[in-house]
């Protein structure tokens, strides 16, 4: 096995393990476009999703069947109707939803079935498990359309749901629900995961779609580094739909935006849109910083705060690499643990991305920012800036009129952060007793 593999999964695989842990017993449903399928994707998402259970997450599927439907329809010489973006579901619709579904059905327990050696599936245990877990009711007539065998989720059995999931199986769904007096309802696969999502209060929504995620502002000249929005709060998600004319096409911007919405509002924390073309995409999309699609969170979910020691683990962990490398001067877990009051972290979703500390000295009016640090996979994005200016401001309110730095290796940042060198003369008594002569780092002061 080569050096460099080893050099680059290594790290990698570390970088992964906050969110490993942190998923574990959560419950995801996962909204899966026929499109997808159609695409010749299912495989491939199987294999993540099983990879993703593996890591004990609980997983709700819901796949959808547009293009199935419309396929079966031409092939009976029948024209697929809609309005108000929901299908108008005719009995011929009818018969042919019923015939997309148990086909899909079969493929997608299939998919979960197998178990090649040498494949992603080899030695995976998926159990897949579907029931009459929806109810539903009629859509009826809205503005003078009749939409005859459409209908809308009126109630989820979430003990039923929670039983199978608890279980350690995964709980497929189809787009059907069923009238108390057993009526067969065609659903939305959108508005049946979103209802399920609510119901459970589960911890993420993800629609695996035909769309790439969303761009608040479309006109604008996107990126090559972020042709979208990874994180949308809900309020600037309000606002883009409020701009928009209700949507009609799954292409449209607010066609699965407005599910996400509704999931947020109802008390899901996350909702993700995310693209079947991109392989791997719910696996970029859950465990890498950034990643793929476009995520809806009811507020930003990047904190900047003042450490507890809960924190110490994380800035560890931060700050480890840097040690190693002779960027940071090396602090035991005692030292950490003792100075954790002095200490700022930048945490997203529940993982620290960046810390530094603050050592006042009142008698000399300065006080020393040490251990700033922000993780490669963040840096370029202004962390280090919000770091300084916290750091800056808690400076301020003990009274100091300035603060300083000790640098080896990244005195260029702080010079263009209006630091200034300084002679090593320069420090407080108490702190110059501790300067190591030996490692010859660079003082810079700025003045508050």
């Amino acid at each position: 096995m080569s050096a460099v593999f080893n050099f680059t999964f290594v790290p990698w695989f570390r970088s992964v393990a906050p969110y490993i842990h942190k998923f574990r017993h959560q419950t995801f449903v996962i909204g899966l476009t026929g499109e997808a399928i159609a695409a010749g994707k299912l495989q491939s998402i199987v294999q993540d999703l099983a990879l993703i259970q593996a890591m004990g997450v609980k997983i709700v599927l819901v796949h959808g069947f547009r293009p199935q439907v419309n396929e079966q329809l031409r092939a009976k010489g029948h024209a697929a109707k809609y309005s108000h973006g929901i299908r108008i579901t005719d009995s011929v619709a009818l018969d042919c939803a019923q015939e997309a579904a148990g086909q899909l059905r079969y493929e997608i327990e299939a998919a979960f079935s197998q178990g090649l050696p040498n494949t992603p599936m080899a030695g995976a245990t998926v159990r897949v498990l579907s029931g009459n877990f929806i109810t539903a009711r009629p859509v009826g007539i809205v503005d003078g359309v009749d939409f005859q065998h459409s209908g809308v989720v009126r109630k989820v059995d979430v003990a039923g749901i929670t039983r199978t999931l608890d279980m350690g199986a995964l709980v497929l769904l189809s787009p059907f629900g069923f009238s108390p007096t057993g009526e067969a309802f065609n659903l939305a696969m959108e508005e049946v995961a979103t209802s399920v999502a609510v119901a459970l209060q589960a911890d993420k929504l993800i629609f695996i779609t035909e769309i790439p995620g969303i761009r608040v502002h479309p006109e604008a000249p996107a990126s090559d580094d972020n042709p979208i929005d990874t994180e949308l709060s809900l309020a600037d998600a309000e606002a883009l739909l409020a701009r928009l004319p209700p949507p009609q096409q799954p292409t449209d911007i607010g066609f699965y935006l407005q599910h996400c919405v509704k999931a947020c509002k109802g008390g899901v924390a996350r909702s993700h849109i995310i693209p079947f073309a991109v392989d791997g995409s719910l696996l970029l999309e859950i465990y890498v910083h950034d990643g793929i699609g476009t995520m809806v969170v009811d507020e930003k979910l990047e904190a900047l705060r003042e450490a507890t020691p809960d924190d110490v683990g994380g800035i560890l962990q931060l700050i480890e690499p840097f040690e190693k490398d002779g960027t940071l001067v090396k602090r035991s877990r005692t030292e950490i643990e003792r100075d954790i009051d002095h200490y700022t972290i930048i945490e997203h979703d529940g993982v620290i991305f960046g810390c530094a500390a603050l050592y006042p000295y009142p008698e000399a009016k300065t006080g020393e920012m040490a251990a700033l640090t922000v993780s490669p996979q963040s840096q370029g994005q202004g962390d280090g800036e919000k770091l300084l200016k916290r750091i800056e401001q808690r400076a301020r309110a003990m009274g100091l009129q300035s603060i300083f730095v000790l640098t080896t290796r990244t005195m260029h940042w702080f010079l263009k952060r209006g630091f200034q060198p300084v002679d090593p003369d320069w420090l407080p008594e108490a702190r110059k007793r501790k300067y190591n002569w030996d490692r010859r780092s660079q003082v810079l002061v700025k003045k508050l």
